[in-house]
């Protein structure tokens, strides 16, 4: 098993100025050990990790890392700057840089290595002693544990501490041994539990366990943390939970089981609230026990999207997360009516809609039949729409309690023909009622039946009221306004509106933007007029735009691309003809400022010609396999094909001027290192 560090590893004089350019000095290390096989593609696997979240820890601390298919064992290159690195920490640039690379497979010994470190970052002592280490060989042992444990073993009066070393790699049970001593009082410690886990489950995982650990001893708690990490997890003991008094969720990716912490007072917040600020979590879950305020976790959700919010989370950001929880569990019923519904009637035609019941009238030989069946299906299917958006920003708000209110608002909008924005606004508020009524005292008795009668019952009540006597009305009228106005659309408006669309659709390539375009598209199907159908077809269009425009350009100018990049676009010809913007986030990933800026501008002209074409679109997906059921379908594609063009000329010119060096400096020449760098 090859060593995780070594000498060779370790750049005590990191000149690097941008943490991209730190991150490829550390990679090139990599590569020349053997350790990774596509230094281009490791470093694009860098850059989107990089993009989920800043890998910055306060302390002068950055962690880039990622699991790679690039990488062939686990390693860990260490660079130190004299001048700091900004890697989006609070407290200012990073001195201590850790590039940390794992397989896309690890095996779990590595891995619990790598997590070990994540630890030991969190202890000021070895900190320090990397910074006034003068020897590359002196780090890398100090890394690995070696040379400063075995000489002040035996000196040191510190026998307690090294017989808990074996703990930190029981990750879950790190902080249990420390808590014994202080509180021998009469009074029974505070005792709380602890989730941690983030995207990778390598680093921030670990030091978020370790820095909650470590406030709790300050704080003369108990406190247990369970890290669901990349090498698994092992639960917490059911006892363990059952005693504790608080709970404390730590994570920016799903707790696994969930529902064993349910009833217990919960403070959840994203992964580097526990790094940075462990104490005024410990204080706030201490508050809410004292309050009787008792949280329901969700059984699911990919990150933390209730009340207490990701650390730093304004009301902003908070609600852009409940509306693209509704929007994303919307999104599998409109592709599916949607799509049934444009079949229907590329078979049956337009007038399929006014067919009877297929429960009453169906000729199995007969192609109207079948058409009527599938426009009836993709009509049930479609009337969730607004219901399941509701109910689903509810519970991005409330957690399961969101959820019958919620279907209720919904359901009320459709009811009073408050549509799409009705739907919204019934999720909002139902999500806001459970709140409320959470915040509740409650005697203990009553907890029980809280989430199961109590909540539910009280909250749709007053999500009815609001809807059918306060609310719905004015929605209903706001919502038929932007019906007409859609209706309405033509010449130099349907074009700047065209390219909005078209730049929404682009920037953030299957992010919040282009999500909110969509939702503003899909929504004015529920009444389709003719605006509302060139919106789709315009959104669908530029939203195509991206993917196949890198495919071209990886296709016409290869030596621009590194081979990944290159496997990547014959992807991304699939992608892109099937309506997927998100093939080209590899791309954006690895080169933003030349890629975004390229897909905007192409996006733009595809989303203005569309409307300015009058292309027409009754399916919410499908790319080209739907246009059969275009509106002016030459027209459209002619659209995407001008909007692909433009994009991949943009590329292909911006990447040129950047990589005009290289086809003249082959690998060893320096000045071509820093000339082809790939990120920015």
């Amino acid at each position: 098993m090859s060593e995780l560090i070594t000498a060779e590893l370790v750049d005590l004089d990191l000149s690097a100025g941008t943490k991209e350019a730190a991150a490829r000095s550390l990679a090139e290390r990599m590569a020349a050990a053997g350790r990774v096989t596509d230094l281009d593609g490791f470093l694009a696997d860098v850059a989107a990790r990089e993009a989920q979240m800043p890998t910055g820890l306060d302390g002068g601390i950055g962690i880039p890392h990622c699991r790679s298919e690039h990488v062939t064992a686990p390693t860990l290159a260490f660079g130190r700057s004299a001048d700091g690195i900004d890697f989006g920490a609070a407290d200012g640039p990073a001195d201590l840089i850790f590039l940390i690379a794992a397989p896309a497979g690890g095996d779990a010994d590595h891995l619990t290595i790598l997590s070990s470190l994540a630890r030991h970052l969190m202890d000021e002592e070895f900190t320090g002693a990397l910074r006034a280490a003068d020897d590359p060989g002196a780090a890398a042992a100090l890394i690995r544990g070696e040379a400063p444990e075995q000489p002040e073993a035996p000196e040191q009066p510190e026998a307690p501490e090294q017989s808990e070393a074996p703990e930190p790699s029981e990750a879950p049970h790190v902080p249990d041994a420390p808590h014994v001593p202080e509180p021998n009082e009469a009074v029974p410690p505070f005792r709380i539990v602890a989730v941690t886990s983030c995207p990778t489950g390598i680093a921030h995982t670990y030091m978020a366990a370790e820095a909650l650990a470590k406030a709790g001893r300050d704080a003369g708690v108990e406190l247990v943390v369970e890290t669901q990490g990349s090498a698994g997890f092992k639960r917490l003991d059911p006892e363990v939970v059952a005693a504790a008094d608080g709970v404390i969720f730590a994570h920016d990716v799903e707790v696994r089981d969930k529902a064993r912490f349910a009833g217990k007072p919960t403070v959840d917040v994203g992964v580097k609230a526990g790094v940075n600020r462990p104490a005024e979590l410990i204080a706030e879950v201490r508050e809410k026990a004292a309050r009787g305020d008792v949280s329901v976790p969700a059984s699911a959700g990919s990150a933390p999207m209730d009340r207490d919010g990701a650390a730093g989370d304004g009301f902003g950001t908070r609600l852009r997360k409940w509306l693209m929880t509704g929007v994303s569990y919307m999104v599998p019923f409109v592709a599916a009516g949607g799509l049934l519904i444009a079949l229907a009637f590329a078979i049956g035609g337009y007038g399929i809609n006014k067919a009877p019941s297929v429960a009453e009238h169906f000729v199995w030989t007969e192609s109207a039949s079948w058409a009527a069946l599938l426009f009836q299906i993709g009509s049930v299917a479609f009337g969730f729409l607004v219901p399941v958006l509701a109910g689903f920003i509810a519970y991005g708000m409330a957690d399961r309690p969101g959820l019958v209110p919620g279907f209720v608002g919904g359901a009320i909008a459709l009811t009073v023909n408050a549509g799409f924005l009705g739907g919204l606004i019934a999720g909002l508020i139902a999500g806001a009622v459970v709140m409320a009524v959470q915040r509740v005292r409650v005697p203990p008795a009553l907890r029980g039946i809280m989430p199961v009668v109590v909540i539910p019952l009280i909250s749709s009540a007053l999500v009815g009221f609001l809807m059918f006597l306060v609310v719905g009305k004015p929605i209903a009228q706001l919502q038929k306004a932007l019906t007409d106005w859609l209706g309405g659309l033509s010449g130099a408006n349907a074009v700047i509106l065209g390219v909005i669309l078209g730049l929404m659709m682009t920037f953030d390539l299957g992010g919040p933007l282009n999500k909110v375009a969509y939702a503003f598209a899909v929504g004015g199907l529920a009444n389709p007029n003719e605006g509302s159908l060139k919106v789709m077809a315009a959104v669908m269009a530029a939203g195509m735009v991206p993917p196949l425009a890198m495919a071209l350009a990886t296709t016409v100018r290869g030596r621009l691309f590194t081979r990944t990049e290159r496997e990547n676009g014959k992807a991304a010809w699939v992608l892109g003809a099937s309506f997927i913007t998100e093939g080209a986030i590899p791309f954006a990933a690895a080169d933003p400022l030349r890629v975004i800026p390229s897909a905007m501008a192409g996006g733009a002209v595809t989303g203005a010609l569309s409307m300015a074409f009058g292309c027409t679109l009754r399916a919410p997906h499908g790319g080209i396999f739907v246009v059969p059921l275009i509106g002016q379908p030459l027209l459209y594609l002619v659209a995407v094909l001008a909007g692909t063009a433009v994009t991949t000329a943009l590329v292909v010119l911006l990447k040129g001027l950047r990589k005009t060096p290289a086809p003249a400096a082959p690998a060893p020449e320096p000045a071509a290192a820093e000339g082809t760098p790939v990120t920015v």
